[in-house]
């Protein structure tokens, strides 16, 4: 209803210059409610058949192997040196071969080049050895 002046009343109505946003509003809401009312729950976990019960008791102590890698890259096997390093491969190569491999406990002195280690642990991990691990990492810290 257009409310003037009478000298108005014979000219045609302005148009109206501005979107009415109400009903794009509407529908957009109505959109975003339908999509979250049909996606499904995510779901994050993961379904995994752990074993039931305790694990039996280790039928024996494993034997354990100590590798020391010395300030200055001397290497002991069980606190015996080792005088090269084809002779510390012939030792790897016997524990490898070995069904039941003993555990290598590789224990790296503080000072020693991470080359000298890095050797130590790929020269074993070329010659198969699967059981072995650093020991006195908190020194390092």
């Amino acid at each position: 209803m257009n409310v003037g002046s009478p000298a108005s009343a014979g000219a045609d109505p302005e148009p109206m210059m501005e979107m009415n946003m109400t009903p794009l509003i509407d529908v957009m809401l109505v959109l975003i409610i339908m999509m979250i009312i049909t996606i499904p729950k995510a779901n994050h976990s993961v379904n995994l058949n752990m074993p039931v019960g305790t694990p039996p008791p280790p039928v024996k102590e494993p034997v354990v192997i100590t590798i020391d890698v010395d300030f200055d890259g001397t290497i002991l096997w069980d606190n015996a040196v080792v005088p090269d390093r084809s002779s510390l491969e012939a030792k790897l190569t016997d524990v490898a071969a070995q069904p039941d491999q003993p555990e290598v406990h590789l224990r790296p002195n503080k000072l020693v080049s991470y080359k000298v280690v890095a050797g130590v642990m790929a020269s074993a991990q070329r010659l198969g050895v699967t059981k072995i691990g650093l020991v006195g990492n908190e020194q390092f810290q």
